[in-house]
């Protein structure tokens, strides 16, 4: 196993700069995600990592190991893609142990590991068939156990699920989750999969345009995100611009909250991130954001509601109730969890609330 350290790594390709200075560590065991739209450059940096995509500036070292320059094959690193990549000519358990056989692994340790992994991915009983006798997601773990199997420092997988239907997709997610945890495993994973990332990662990384915008934990990123970017790829959210007061932010309509983590922040325009949980609706009172209910969804144990406000439209998910169920049209005033909300700078970059009360209780 290995810690990865990456020190101001670039890539380019000709006049392009699709990485222009990016760093990281990834601990010793963890499952680390690259997490981030389209062309962010998510899926370079790991073939990076593996060797496939040269690097035009910075370091990238396994433990005290520098690894640029090293050959993508003397890296001992297991790599899953999002096509499975296994061998259509080959049988379950000559997939899984291919990479054994190409080691000159004896015959006695080559079964062994090679069933080990069959038995670990919950697939000996299709050890003799051929892979297109196999459903989608018995091929990716046909793949994961290939790549396991071999005892690689760093496993390498690059949007593994993308490719199976949803019901698939959530139970490859555990398969995964626990794999890596039982084996202890460093592992780098690329999705642009929000929920996915959350579910199965002990860090995320979210990259934009090459650039890393905020490294944490699934919970660290979703409540307290670095900037609007991150605020808004990570779940939904509502941005509502404000002002801040004397450490209070206020509305446009006048309701306020006073906010200890911004006491003693110079008053300044900014924008709130409030998630649809985040917003209290009251059907009377004086103070809060005045809105109408323009349109709702009962999906059960959650009601989706779209209210009008002075600032646009909003979304909050409230908890469904029979008795207490608002109608189109009807006029409400929205009260925010103030200990939950987020506080922006007018650019959206910095996250006045990060720093402050919450900082202290972690």
């Amino acid at each position: 196993m290995s810690k990865i350290s990456i020190r101001n790594a670039v890539k380019k390709y000709g006049d392009t700069t699709v990485i222009p200075d990016l760093s990281l560590e990834i601990g010793d065991g963890e499952l680390f995600t690259l997490l981030g739209p389209s062309g962010c450059g998510k899926t370079t940096l790991l073939r990076m990592i593996a060797g496939f995509n040269s690097i035009e500036g910075g370091d990238i070292h396994f433990n005290d190991t520098r690894i640029n320059d090293i050959d993508p094959s003397k890296r001992n690193i297991g790599m899953v893609f999002q096509n499975y990549a296994i061998f259509p000519h080959l049988s379950v358990r000559d997939n899984v142990s291919f990479g054994l056989k190409n080691r000159k692994t004896d015959k006695q340790k080559l079964k062994e590991e090679t069933d080990k992994y069959l038995n670990l991915m919950q697939i000996m009983q299709y050890a003799d068939r051929m892979p297109n006798q196999l459903s989608g997601g018995q091929q990716q773990r046909i793949a994961l156990a290939r790549a396991l199997v071999i005892t690689p420092d760093v496993l390498l997988m690059d949007e593994p699920l993308s490719n199976l239907d949803a019901k698939l997709r959530l139970e490859m997610r555990s398969v995964i989750r626990h794999t890596q945890k039982s084996v202890g495993i460093t592992t780098v994973y690329v999705t642009h999969d929000q929920e996915e990332a959350m579910a199965i990662s002990d860090k995320i990384a979210v990259m934009k345009d090459g650039v890393v915008q905020h490294i944490g934990t699934p919970r660290d990123i979703y409540q307290r995100p670095e900037n609007v970017f991150v605020a808004t790829f990570i779940g939904r959210t509502n941005i509502v611009p404000a002002q801040t007061v004397r450490g209070a932010v206020c509305f446009s309509d006048g309701y306020q909250e006073k906010i200890p983590a911004l006491e003693g922040i110079e008053d300044q325009p900014v924008l709130c991130s409030i998630r649809p949980e985040e917003f209290v609706i009251c059907k009377s009172g004086t103070e809060g954001i005045r809105g109408k209910v323009k349109e709702f969804t009962y999906l059960g144990l959650n009601t989706h509601y779209y209210i009008d406000t002075d600032e646009g439209t909003v979304e909050i998910i409230e908890e469904s109730s029979i008795e207490d169920e608002l109608k189109e049209g009807q006029t409400v005033l929205l009260k925010v969890k103030k200990e939950k909300i987020n506080v922006f700078d007018q650019s959206g970059s910095v996250n006045l609330v990060r720093s402050g009360a919450y900082e202290k209780q972690q």
